[in-house]
């Protein structure tokens, strides 16, 4: 992350000075993504600086591109003001003290842009309306914020089935992956009957570029408490489990945090509220298992067994923990439970479209400008997302494609910009919604290796409980690393079509019969591709390393020597001003270093044969 962020705004220093003789709060965002961008010194340098000054934390808004986000409010007795800075490194801290003391400084060099700001504001939040905003190790700014209103409201003034009635109203699908509808799970969890039932939250976040559930957990953890405990109080259940994989050890300390402080309040243990509703959460911590995210193989992790799925039906509702009738649901889908009874099923129907009602969080990740998590109405198309939110392509190259859905997902191209995001036109185009990743990909990624990145990944977390999956994901992934080291041959196209479709007919679970979406969505869009591997050994993105070759042009090269002292494999000879530089093809492992740095652009990159 840079240390300066350019204002492109007018009377910033006007702004600043307006704030002079207030009360003024720090908060910095310290979620995942604002720490590793350095907010731990940010934090030292301003409580160093302004020790009488108030500093506290919140999770991450979203805008993890402009991380470290600093927010300074000042408050005259009569309204607040706020002035957001980003990117604010340890210099950045300084400045910002500085102003705070009335020092001359260049503080103003850090507040947000225009642009960065206007689209801050235009988000629809729902599930992160609180993320960034409150600290999360502090029950009573959620409380402030209308938290656990309406789990007050469903213990003291609703019936069970009251509460699932407003929750079907509502049109809330589950937003782990499936989509299923949720009120139709708590109304089988309610009418199955057993003596004990159970609430679970899947926390179990795995695909690559996904921390949509990491985020809400480190910023609104209380948000999630309340969601499970309204859940239970509808199916009739007096203990709840989230599973969290241990790779987010801050989720999970500020979840214990938030679960402890909600026993001292009341809102969790027995007799909650005086009703006479008994209810408690534990955390387990999950060893990293891809396929537990699957519900049933979470299951039978939480219950000591290896994570597997198992054979529906019986349906978790039906015998799920411990055998007995349990309720599971993602972090999302959870988060979005306390709007929908506080403020009702129909103004959270409002948002979205006929068919998939309410707002989905995504996480922008890959050759976008502005990384991050965008929490939007459904209905919205991808265009949208990625040239609105996301403020469009890494270095202004074109858009060649996005993967929805993660590795279970599939691959949405640039002809079908314009496609909605909701579950049915997504489905249409072989993609899925998912859990709500979304990897953008520019004009330098090759669509075939691609499909061999997210089905290695695959096939390293297959079970291998069943044989379609276990073997069949192998054979496919074989396959695609030929083509991409150019080995590929006539008929592999159509195998990994045959292979793809018996997989999905005869896998167990839902992992196992999505995974080879990204295949055969990447075939379906990017056939030209895998034929130029294989017929002409060549990758088109010029990305795949046993097909390209370096090469330095005598015309234009200047003989620096700056390529020569960036190679790390000694491939390229020549000296200064006496001897042209070349690449030796033996020693180049196409690592492209050399044209990185290349201030002539005299190292281009082209197919290893031409």
């Amino acid at each position: 992350m840079g240390c300066s962020y350019r204002l492109d705004t007018k009377n910033v220093n006007k702004e600043i000075k307006d704030m002079d003789n207030k009360k003024l709060k720090i908060i910095i965002g310290k979620g995942s993504c604002g720490i590793a961008a350095g907010a731990n010194k940010t934090e030292a340098v301003l409580r160093a600086l302004l020790p009488n000054v108030e500093i506290a934390l919140a999770g991450c808004i979203g805008r993890c591109y402009l991380e470290p986000i600093v927010d300074v409010f000042a408050y005259d007795g009569k309204k607040s003001e706020k002035l957001t800075f980003v990117k604010v490194c340890e210099k950045g801290a300084e400045e910002i003290a500085k102003f705070v003391t009335g020092a001359p400084n260049n503080a103003s060099a850090y507040l947000i842009s225009d642009a960065d700001k206007a689209t801050l504001e235009s988000l629809q939040c729902i599930a992160l309306k609180n993320c960034g905003i409150i600290n999360p190790e502090k029950i009573d700014e959620y409380t402030a914020s209308d938290g656990y209103k309406a789990l007050t409201s469903c213990l003291k003034e609703k019936t069970p089935e009251e509460v699932i009635a407003e929750v079907k109203a509502s049109g809330l699908a589950g937003r782990g992956g499936a989509g299923f509808p949720t009120y139709f799970k708590w109304d089988a969890a309610r009418k199955n009957a057993g003596d004990k039932k159970y609430v679970i939250c899947n926390a179990d976040e795995g695909d690559p570029g996904a921390f949509m559930d990491r985020a809400i957990l480190e910023g609104d953890p209380h948000a999630v408490l309340e969601g499970m405990a309204i859940a239970a109080y509808a199916v009739g259940a007096s203990e709840g489990v989230i599973y969290v994989r241990a790779e987010y050890p801050l989720a999970i300390k500020r979840l214990e945090i938030a679960i402890a402080q909600a026993r001292e309040k009341g809102f969790l243990g027995k007799n909650i509220l005086g009703t006479g509703f008994s209810f408690d959460i534990r955390i387990k911590e999950g060893a990293g298992a891809f396929v537990c995210g699957e519900e049933t193989a979470l299951i039978a992790s939480l219950e000591g067994e290896r994570g597997m799925p198992r054979l529906k039906p019986p349906f978790p509702a039906q015998k799920g923990f411990m055998g007995k009738p349990t309720n599971i649901n993602n972090v999302e889908t959870y988060a979005n439970v306390p709007f929908i009874l506080r403020s009702g099923g129909e103004v959270f129907a409002a948002f979205g479209t006929e068919n998939s009602k309410g707002t989905k969080v995504f996480a922008l990740t890959g050759k976008i400008k502005n990384g991050g998590l965008v929490e939007i109405p459904m209905g919205s198309t991808v265009g949208e997302v990625i040239y609105g939110v996301g403020g469009g392509i890494k270095d202004d190259k074109a858009f060649k494609a996005v993967q929805m859905g993660g590795p279970s997902g599939g691959c949405i191209p640039a002809s079908l910009i314009d496609t909605p995001i909701d579950y049915k036109s997504l489905a249409a185009t072989g993609a899925i919604m998912g859990s709500g990743g979304m990897v953008v990909m520019d004009e330098t990624t090759c669509m075939v290796d691609m499909a061999r990145f997210f089905l290695d990944f695959t096939c390293k977390e297959s079970c291998g409980k069943c044989t379609h999956c276990r073997i069949g994901t192998k054979r496919m992934l074989e396959i695609l690393q030929r083509i991409t080291k150019g080995e590929g041959k006539e008929g592999d196209i159509e195998a990994l079509e045959e292979l793809g479709k018996l997989i999905k007919e005869g896998a167990l679970c839902a992992l196992g019969q999505t995974a080879p979406n990204p295949v055969l969505t990447t075939i379906k869009y990017f056939r030209n591709e895998y034929e130029d591997h294989i017929n002409l050994k060549r990758c088109t993105a010029k990305s795949c390393k046993p097909l390209i070759a370096y090469r330095i042009d005598p015309e234009i090269c200047k003989n620096c020597g700056l390529c020569k002292r960036a190679c790390p494999f000694g491939a390229i000879s020549g000296e200064i001003k006496k001897q042209p530089f070349t690449i030796d093809p033996k020693i180049c492992d196409a690592c492209g270093k050399c044209a990185s740095v290349c201030k002539f652009k005299a190292v281009n990159v082209g197919d290893k044969w031409s």
